[in-house]
């Protein structure tokens, strides 16, 4: 072996290292997808639009998970939020809504799309395979159970909060089922405030 290969292989060596370590400090700075409110999923809207965690970054946001065959909390939770966004008014312009299905067997986009639209244009509604909303329920630590009714039928137990999130998509607390109205709209003007 020459000193002139045994130059090019310790330059090699050298440059396989700085790579290395390059990649290495890449890797590192990627962002955290731990904790409350983190993960990957990959879910559709109503309209058959991709929504994954993104959705959530750069305007304040109320997030429910329920389904559509709910007898009482959530068609009550939704008619407050569209009563949330009247008192509002252009004070919660920024505002979003997400009604995450827990139930996609029944809840398509087209039948998600009929419910929300009867209480406001503001609230999107978003299902996706049992795997991705398994996913999405698990990074927001939702509770869903289906019950069995009998015969086909069946109804979902769930978790009854709305989550608000600022607009960096970060956890900053929950209205509770039938919270009252005052409170409800204080919290939602605080996370107004924050974003």
């Amino acid at each position: 072996m020459t000193i002139k290969s045994i130059r090019l292989w310790l330059w090699g060596a050298v440059a396989a290292l700085a790579l290395t370590a390059i990649v290495a400090a890449v890797l590192l700075r990627q962002p955290e997808q731990t904790g409350f409110g983190r993960g990957s999923y990959n879910l559709i809207d109503q309209n058959g639009q991709p929504v994954d965690q993104t959705v959530f970054v750069g305007h304040p946001t109320a997030l429910f998970f329920g389904f559509t065959h709910c007898p009482e909390v959530c068609p009550t939770t939704m008619a407050e939020m569209a009563s949330w966004f009247e008192q509002l008014g252009d004070e919660g312009q920024d505002l979003r809504a997400y009604f995450v299905s827990i139930d996609p067997q029944r809840d398509t986009p087209e039948v998600l799309g009929d419910y929300v639209s009867w209480v406001s244009d503001r609230i999107t509604g978003v299902t996706g395979t049992p795997e991705e909303i398994a996913k999405i329920a698990k990074a927001w630590g939702v509770y869903y159970a289906r019950v069995d009714l009998g015969g086909d039928d069946y109804t979902m137990d769930h978790t009854a909060s709305v989550f608000l999130l600022d607009a960096s998509g970060e956890f900053q607390g929950t209205i509770a089922y039938r919270e009252d109205q005052a409170t409800a709209l204080g919290k939602l003007r605080n996370l107004l405030a924050k974003s």
